[in-house]
């Protein structure tokens, strides 16, 4: 792969997660499943708290708008009817959650829950977040050379803080100067990525964005952002025009920061 050299007015590297700086396979084979497996368990044991009735209260919300779907799972209110009353509940809770689940779907209510789950794993140390061994030097590196150093997922912000505070090169949360999620826009929408350029204070020229995913890349090229399309193991491979258009890398380490000799 040649070395890309990136153009002396960027001043900021906006990373994608999954795919980009981290395997697929840890999302769709650790994180995910984690949720399928543990969810009535964690629902048991944290039902009274707070937090959890919020994220139950949400769901609910959530199931009550999705009544017009097939095969959609509703979650009935409290009853007080004692334990039985209880089980059946988190039962459907759960089944929410995992038909959810299946369709892919990225619903606030759904991200929510699924992040206090992950910090509760990641927290008892029962996960750490996996990265391609050339992320944490490239991001030093540039860092050194002053760049800054910003993350944009589908994932929440609390999500991706999880992952950089708990990852199996430690807590690194230190080398990302922000986060942003869909919050901001979704990820294929150009107008997401003037926002986030706004929100660092600078041009979107002033941007590159490395991502996996040529719909985004595509978005982020129309707002004027530079681009990188990264190429990972186990990433969806490109179409020969895609691979003509896009400057491509393997690794971070094939980016030239304009200091670099």
């Amino acid at each position: 792969m040649v070395v890309l050299s990136v153009p002396a007015e960027v001043t900021v590297i906006l990373l994608d997660i999954e795919g980009t700086t981290t395997p697929i396979a840890f999302v769709k084979d650790i994180l995910f499943p984690y949720i399928k497996e543990n969810v009535k368990e964690y629902l048991q044991t944290h039902w009274e708290e707070e937090e959890c009735q919020q994220d139950v209260s949400l769901l609910r919300k959530q199931a009550e708008e999705d009544a017009h779907l097939d095969g959609a799972v509703p979650i009935p209110e409290a009853t007080g009817d004692g334990a039985e009353d209880l089980q059946q509940m988190i039962q459907a809770v759960v089944d929410n959650v995992c038909w959810q689940m299946s369709l892919d779907r990225k619903t606030t209510a759904l991200k929510q829950l699924q992040g206090h789950m992950w910090r509760a794993a990641f927290t008892a140390g029962r996960m750490k977040a996996e990265f391609f061994a050339d992320v944490v030097p490239a991001v030093r590196k540039w860092r050194a050379a002053g760049m800054k150093v910003y993350i944009y997922s589908s994932g929440s912000v609390e999500a991706q803080k999880l992952l950089f505070g708990h990852s199996t090169e430690g807590d690194i949360l230190e080398l990302v100067d922000g986060h942003f999620d869909t919050k901001i826009g979704h990820k294929v929408e150009s107008e997401s990525y003037r926002k986030i350029a706004d929100s660092i204070g600078c041009a979107t020229s002033n941007i590159l964005f490395l991502t996996d995913v040529t719909p985004e890349a595509s978005a982020a090229e129309a707002a004027d952002v530079r681009v990188a399309v990264v190429l990972r193991p186990g990433n969806a491979g490109l179409t020969d025009d895609e691979k003509t258009h896009y400057s491509l890398i393997t690794s971070f380490s094939d980016l030239c920061l304009p200091s670099s000799p």
